[in-house]
């Protein structure tokens, strides 16, 4: 039989985002976020992408082809 060691879990925002300590240490390490956050940090990252293909000529295409991409997956097609 595998030892499993005592763990307490946390949240500090109702359940949006859950850590988890051993019992009786401090630190904690998180083991999921919650969709709240989850759109915040993709937001941030997108955010940090848009100014970084500004002088990144690679990533400025690869965001023009996802631009299209949007723009025309939903559209009415000519039959």
């Amino acid at each position: 039989m595998r030892d499993l060691e005592p763990y307490v879990y946390e949240s500090p925002d109702g359940g949006d985002t859950i850590y988890r300590r051993r019992l009786g240490e401090l630190q904690r390490e998180q083991v999921r976020t919650g969709p709240i956050k989850k759109r915040l940090l993709r937001s941030q990252t997108w955010r940090d992408i848009l100014r970084a293909a500004e002088t990144d000529p690679v990533l400025a295409d690869m965001l023009d082809r996802v631009e299209v991409y949007y723009a025309l997956k939903d559209s009415p097609q000519d039959r």
